[in-house]
Protein backbone atom coordinates (compact mmCIF):
# COMPACT_ATOMS: atom_id res chain seq x y z
CA UNK A 1 0.00 0.00 0.00
CA UNK A 2 2.85 2.32 0.89
CA UNK A 3 4.78 1.52 -2.31
CA UNK A 4 1.69 2.13 -4.41
CA UNK A 5 1.11 5.55 -2.77
CA UNK A 6 4.71 6.57 -3.28
CA UNK A 7 4.75 5.48 -6.91
CA UNK A 8 1.48 7.30 -7.56
CA UNK A 9 2.90 10.50 -6.07
CA UNK A 10 3.75 12.84 -8.99
CA UNK A 11 7.39 14.09 -9.09
CA UNK A 12 7.93 17.71 -8.02
CA UNK A 13 10.21 20.25 -9.62
CA UNK A 14 13.40 20.61 -7.62
CA UNK A 15 13.06 24.36 -7.19
CA UNK A 16 9.45 24.10 -6.12
CA UNK A 17 10.38 21.32 -3.72
CA UNK A 18 13.14 23.39 -2.17
CA UNK A 19 10.72 26.26 -1.72
CA UNK A 20 8.28 23.90 -0.03
CA UNK A 21 11.01 22.74 2.33
CA UNK A 22 11.78 26.32 3.31
CA UNK A 23 8.08 26.99 3.80
CA UNK A 24 7.81 23.93 6.04
CA UNK A 25 10.70 25.15 8.13
CA UNK A 26 9.15 28.59 8.48
CA UNK A 27 5.85 27.15 9.63
CA UNK A 28 7.60 24.90 12.10
CA UNK A 29 8.92 27.96 13.89
CA UNK A 30 10.12 26.13 16.98
CA UNK A 31 12.21 23.73 14.91
CA UNK A 32 13.75 26.47 12.80
CA UNK A 33 14.71 28.67 15.72
CA UNK A 34 16.07 25.85 17.80
CA UNK A 35 18.06 24.03 15.15
CA UNK A 36 19.40 26.98 13.21
CA UNK A 37 20.44 28.82 16.31
CA UNK A 38 22.69 25.92 17.43
CA UNK A 39 26.14 25.10 16.14
CA UNK A 40 25.25 21.49 15.56
CA UNK A 41 25.29 19.99 12.15
CA UNK A 42 22.19 20.19 10.05
CA UNK A 43 21.63 16.44 10.08
CA UNK A 44 19.12 16.61 12.87
CA UNK A 45 17.00 19.14 10.96
CA UNK A 46 17.25 17.11 7.76
CA UNK A 47 16.17 14.03 9.64
CA UNK A 48 13.20 15.91 11.07
CA UNK A 49 12.21 17.18 7.63
CA UNK A 50 12.48 13.71 6.16
CA UNK A 51 10.11 12.41 8.84
CA UNK A 52 7.61 15.17 8.12
CA UNK A 53 7.51 14.47 4.37
CA UNK A 54 7.46 10.70 4.82
CA UNK A 55 4.45 11.09 7.11
CA UNK A 56 2.73 12.81 4.20
CA UNK A 57 3.75 10.10 1.74
CA UNK A 58 6.22 12.35 -0.07
CA UNK A 59 9.74 11.19 -0.87
CA UNK A 60 12.20 14.09 -0.93
CA UNK A 61 15.88 13.57 -1.81
CA UNK A 62 18.42 14.61 0.79
CA UNK A 63 19.87 17.01 -1.78
CA UNK A 64 16.62 18.97 -1.81
CA UNK A 65 16.38 18.92 1.97
CA UNK A 66 19.90 20.33 2.27
CA UNK A 67 19.14 23.03 -0.28
CA UNK A 68 16.06 23.96 1.70
CA UNK A 69 18.02 24.26 4.93
CA UNK A 70 20.71 26.34 3.22
CA UNK A 71 18.03 28.45 1.56
CA UNK A 72 16.44 29.21 4.91
CA UNK A 73 19.80 30.28 6.30
CA UNK A 74 20.45 32.53 3.33
CA UNK A 75 16.85 33.88 3.22
CA UNK A 76 16.37 32.57 -0.27
CA UNK A 77 12.81 32.26 -1.54
CA UNK A 78 11.91 35.22 0.72
CA UNK A 79 10.32 38.27 -0.80
CA UNK A 80 12.02 41.49 0.24
CA UNK A 81 10.14 44.63 -0.73
CA UNK A 82 12.18 47.10 -2.75
CA UNK A 83 13.65 50.08 -0.98
CA UNK A 84 11.63 53.30 -0.95
CA UNK A 85 12.24 56.09 -3.43
CA UNK A 86 10.73 58.11 -6.25
CA UNK A 87 10.80 55.19 -8.68
CA UNK A 88 9.09 52.91 -6.20
CA UNK A 89 6.46 55.59 -5.53
CA UNK A 90 5.73 55.86 -9.24
CA UNK A 91 5.56 52.09 -9.51
CA UNK A 92 3.11 51.85 -6.62
CA UNK A 93 0.99 54.58 -8.13
CA UNK A 94 0.89 52.70 -11.39
CA UNK A 95 -0.03 49.47 -9.64
CA UNK A 96 -2.83 51.15 -7.74
CA UNK A 97 -4.04 53.16 -10.74
CA UNK A 98 -7.38 51.36 -10.80
CA UNK A 99 -8.10 52.69 -7.28
CA UNK A 100 -6.87 56.25 -7.41
CA UNK A 101 -7.84 56.57 -11.06
CA UNK A 102 -11.49 55.97 -10.18
CA UNK A 103 -11.47 58.67 -7.50
CA UNK A 104 -9.56 61.01 -9.78
CA UNK A 105 -12.18 60.50 -12.48
CA UNK A 106 -14.97 61.17 -9.97
CA UNK A 107 -13.21 64.32 -8.76
CA UNK A 108 -12.71 65.56 -12.30
CA UNK A 109 -16.35 64.85 -13.13
CA UNK A 110 -17.50 66.79 -10.05
CA UNK A 111 -15.19 69.68 -10.92
CA UNK A 112 -16.40 69.79 -14.52
CA UNK A 113 -20.04 69.64 -13.35
CA UNK A 114 -19.43 72.50 -10.91
CA UNK A 115 -17.77 74.64 -13.58
CA UNK A 116 -20.57 73.96 -16.06
CA UNK A 117 -23.25 74.64 -13.45
CA UNK A 118 -21.61 77.94 -12.50
CA UNK A 119 -21.31 78.85 -16.16
CA UNK A 120 -24.90 78.07 -17.10
CA UNK A 121 -26.62 79.03 -13.84
CA UNK A 122 -24.65 82.13 -12.83
CA UNK A 123 -22.40 83.49 -15.54
CA UNK A 124 -24.67 82.95 -18.56
CA UNK A 125 -27.81 84.49 -16.94
CA UNK A 126 -25.73 87.46 -15.75
CA UNK A 127 -24.33 87.97 -19.24
CA UNK A 128 -27.82 87.72 -20.77
CA UNK A 129 -29.21 90.19 -18.23
CA UNK A 130 -26.35 92.61 -18.91
CA UNK A 131 -26.90 92.34 -22.66
CA UNK A 132 -30.66 92.81 -22.29
CA UNK A 133 -30.05 95.88 -20.10
CA UNK A 134 -27.70 97.35 -22.71
CA UNK A 135 -30.31 96.82 -25.41
CA UNK A 136 -33.04 98.28 -23.22
CA UNK A 137 -31.04 101.41 -22.40
CA UNK A 138 -29.69 101.99 -25.90
CA UNK A 139 -32.68 100.93 -28.02
CA UNK A 140 -35.91 99.86 -26.31
CA UNK A 141 -36.43 102.67 -23.78
CA UNK A 142 -35.41 105.54 -26.08
CA UNK A 143 -37.67 104.21 -28.83
CA UNK A 144 -40.65 103.81 -26.49
CA UNK A 145 -40.08 107.26 -24.99
CA UNK A 146 -40.01 108.85 -28.44
CA UNK A 147 -43.09 106.96 -29.62
CA UNK A 148 -45.12 107.77 -26.49
CA UNK A 149 -44.16 111.45 -26.63
CA UNK A 150 -45.23 111.59 -30.27
CA UNK A 151 -48.62 110.05 -29.46
CA UNK A 152 -49.18 112.52 -26.63
CA UNK A 153 -48.37 115.43 -28.93
CA UNK A 154 -50.92 114.14 -31.46
CA UNK A 155 -53.80 113.76 -29.00
CA UNK A 156 -53.12 116.56 -26.54
CA UNK A 157 -55.39 119.60 -26.59
CA UNK A 158 -53.48 121.29 -23.78
CA UNK A 159 -50.04 122.85 -23.80
CA UNK A 160 -49.42 121.67 -20.25
CA UNK A 161 -49.70 118.03 -21.29
CA UNK A 162 -47.40 118.54 -24.27
CA UNK A 163 -44.80 120.27 -22.11
CA UNK A 164 -45.02 117.47 -19.52
CA UNK A 165 -44.39 114.91 -22.26
CA UNK A 166 -41.37 116.86 -23.53
CA UNK A 167 -39.94 117.09 -20.03
CA UNK A 168 -40.43 113.37 -19.37
CA UNK A 169 -38.89 112.53 -22.75
CA UNK A 170 -35.77 114.55 -21.98
CA UNK A 171 -35.49 113.08 -18.46
CA UNK A 172 -35.95 109.52 -19.70
CA UNK A 173 -33.41 109.79 -22.52
CA UNK A 174 -30.85 111.40 -20.23
CA UNK A 175 -31.32 108.64 -17.65
CA UNK A 176 -30.93 105.95 -20.35
CA UNK A 177 -27.71 107.53 -21.59
CA UNK A 178 -26.36 107.62 -18.04
CA UNK A 179 -27.24 103.96 -17.50
CA UNK A 180 -29.93 104.74 -14.91
CA UNK A 181 -32.47 102.12 -15.93
CA UNK A 182 -34.86 102.70 -13.01
CA UNK A 183 -35.12 106.43 -13.71
CA UNK A 184 -35.62 105.86 -17.44
CA UNK A 185 -38.36 103.30 -16.78
CA UNK A 186 -40.12 105.66 -14.37
CA UNK A 187 -40.07 108.44 -16.96
CA UNK A 188 -41.67 106.09 -19.48
CA UNK A 189 -44.28 104.91 -16.93
CA UNK A 190 -45.18 108.52 -16.07
CA UNK A 191 -45.47 109.35 -19.75
CA UNK A 192 -47.78 106.39 -20.38
CA UNK A 193 -49.90 107.42 -17.40
CA UNK A 194 -50.15 110.90 -18.92
CA UNK A 195 -51.18 109.35 -22.25
CA UNK A 196 -53.84 107.24 -20.56
CA UNK A 197 -55.14 110.30 -18.76
CA UNK A 198 -55.45 112.20 -22.03
CA UNK A 199 -57.18 109.28 -23.75
CA UNK A 200 -59.76 108.77 -21.02
CA UNK A 201 -63.32 109.92 -21.71
CA UNK A 202 -66.00 110.05 -18.99
CA UNK A 203 -68.76 112.07 -17.37
CA UNK A 204 -68.51 113.15 -13.73
CA UNK A 205 -72.00 112.37 -12.44
CA UNK A 206 -73.49 113.11 -9.03
CA UNK A 207 -74.39 109.94 -7.16
CA UNK A 208 -78.09 109.61 -6.37
CA UNK A 209 -78.72 106.20 -4.80
CA UNK A 210 -80.57 105.18 -1.64
CA UNK A 211 -77.48 103.56 -0.12
CA UNK A 212 -75.14 106.48 -0.83
CA UNK A 213 -75.19 110.14 0.31
CA UNK A 214 -75.29 112.74 -2.44
CA UNK A 215 -73.40 115.40 -0.48
CA UNK A 216 -71.28 115.67 2.66
CA UNK A 217 -69.91 118.56 4.68
CA UNK A 218 -66.73 119.01 6.66
CA UNK A 219 -65.58 121.48 9.32
CA UNK A 220 -61.82 121.80 8.75
CA UNK A 221 -59.52 121.61 11.76
CA UNK A 222 -57.61 124.71 10.71
CA UNK A 223 -60.76 126.83 10.73
CA UNK A 224 -63.59 125.65 12.96
CA UNK A 225 -65.81 128.60 11.99
CA UNK A 226 -66.21 127.52 8.37
CA UNK A 227 -67.71 124.54 6.58
CA UNK A 228 -66.62 122.77 3.37
CA UNK A 229 -69.17 121.29 0.97
CA UNK A 230 -68.70 118.21 -1.21
CA UNK A 231 -70.80 116.35 -3.78
CA UNK A 232 -70.33 112.58 -4.03
CA UNK A 233 -69.54 111.77 -7.67
CA UNK A 234 -68.30 109.00 -9.95
CA UNK A 235 -66.71 108.82 -13.40
CA UNK A 236 -68.98 107.07 -15.91
CA UNK A 237 -67.34 105.87 -19.12
CA UNK A 238 -68.91 105.67 -22.60
CA UNK A 239 -70.04 102.12 -21.86
CA UNK A 240 -72.01 103.24 -18.78
CA UNK A 241 -69.63 101.67 -16.27
CA UNK A 242 -67.88 103.51 -13.46
CA UNK A 243 -64.17 104.11 -14.08
CA UNK A 244 -61.42 104.05 -11.48
CA UNK A 245 -59.60 107.35 -11.02
CA UNK A 246 -56.65 108.47 -8.97
CA UNK A 247 -57.75 111.08 -6.43
CA UNK A 248 -55.70 112.97 -3.85
CA UNK A 249 -57.59 113.65 -0.63
CA UNK A 250 -57.12 117.20 0.60
CA UNK A 251 -57.58 116.01 4.18
CA UNK A 252 -54.46 113.80 4.36
CA UNK A 253 -52.82 114.18 0.91
CA UNK A 254 -53.21 110.42 0.39
CA UNK A 255 -53.31 109.35 -3.26
CA UNK A 256 -55.88 106.61 -3.95
CA UNK A 257 -57.51 104.92 -6.92
CA UNK A 258 -61.26 105.01 -6.33
CA UNK A 259 -64.54 104.58 -8.18
CA UNK A 260 -66.37 107.17 -6.07
CA UNK A 261 -65.06 110.35 -4.46
CA UNK A 262 -66.44 113.62 -3.13
CA UNK A 263 -65.68 116.76 -5.13
CA UNK A 264 -65.51 120.04 -3.27
CA UNK A 265 -68.04 122.65 -4.48
CA UNK A 266 -69.27 126.08 -3.44
CA UNK A 267 -72.23 126.20 -1.11
CA UNK A 268 -74.43 127.49 -3.89
CA UNK A 269 -73.76 124.38 -6.02
CA UNK A 270 -74.27 122.17 -2.99
CA UNK A 271 -77.61 123.80 -2.14
CA UNK A 272 -78.81 123.60 -5.74
CA UNK A 273 -78.19 119.88 -5.89
CA UNK A 274 -79.81 119.38 -2.48
CA UNK A 275 -82.95 121.16 -3.61
CA UNK A 276 -82.97 119.11 -6.82
CA UNK A 277 -82.93 115.90 -4.82
CA UNK A 278 -85.46 117.06 -2.23
CA UNK A 279 -88.02 117.65 -5.00
CA UNK A 280 -88.51 113.98 -5.88
CA UNK A 281 -85.64 112.06 -4.23
CA UNK A 282 -83.62 112.01 -7.42
CA UNK A 283 -80.96 114.38 -8.69
CA UNK A 284 -82.24 115.20 -12.14
CA UNK A 285 -79.40 117.49 -13.16
CA UNK A 286 -76.64 115.08 -12.20
CA UNK A 287 -73.91 116.02 -14.70
CA UNK A 288 -71.19 117.85 -12.78
CA UNK A 289 -68.51 117.76 -15.50
CA UNK A 290 -67.34 116.07 -18.68
CA UNK A 291 -63.85 114.79 -19.50
CA UNK A 292 -62.99 114.85 -23.21
CA UNK A 293 -60.25 113.05 -25.13
CA UNK A 294 -57.05 115.11 -25.18
CA UNK A 295 -57.91 116.98 -21.98
CA UNK A 296 -56.22 116.46 -18.62
CA UNK A 297 -59.23 117.21 -16.44
CA UNK A 298 -63.00 117.48 -16.78
CA UNK A 299 -64.68 120.66 -17.91
CA UNK A 300 -67.22 121.46 -15.20
CA UNK A 301 -70.86 122.05 -15.97
CA UNK A 302 -71.42 123.50 -12.50
CA UNK A 303 -69.13 125.64 -10.36
CA UNK A 304 -66.64 123.56 -8.37
CA UNK A 305 -63.70 124.27 -6.08
CA UNK A 306 -60.28 122.65 -6.02
CA UNK A 307 -60.05 119.69 -3.65
CA UNK A 308 -61.62 116.34 -3.04
CA UNK A 309 -61.90 113.66 -0.32
CA UNK A 310 -62.05 109.90 -0.59
CA UNK A 311 -63.59 109.05 2.79
CA UNK A 312 -66.60 110.40 4.65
Amino acid sequence: MSNTSKSAQPPLDDLMMAMDVVDTLRHDEALALKELASDQRDEAMIKRLREIYESQGIEVPDRILREGVEGLKENRFVYSPPAGGFSRTLAMLYIRRSIWGKWLAIGLAVLVAAVLAYRFLVVAPAERAAQELRVELSETLPAELEATAARITDISLEDAATKDAERLLADGKRAAEDGEAAAARKALADMKALEARLLSVYDVRIVSRPDMPTGVTRIPDVNRTTENYYLVVEAIGPDGNALERQVISEEDNARKRVNIWAQRVPRATFDAVREDKEADGIVQDNLLGRKERGRLDPEWEMPVEPGAITQW
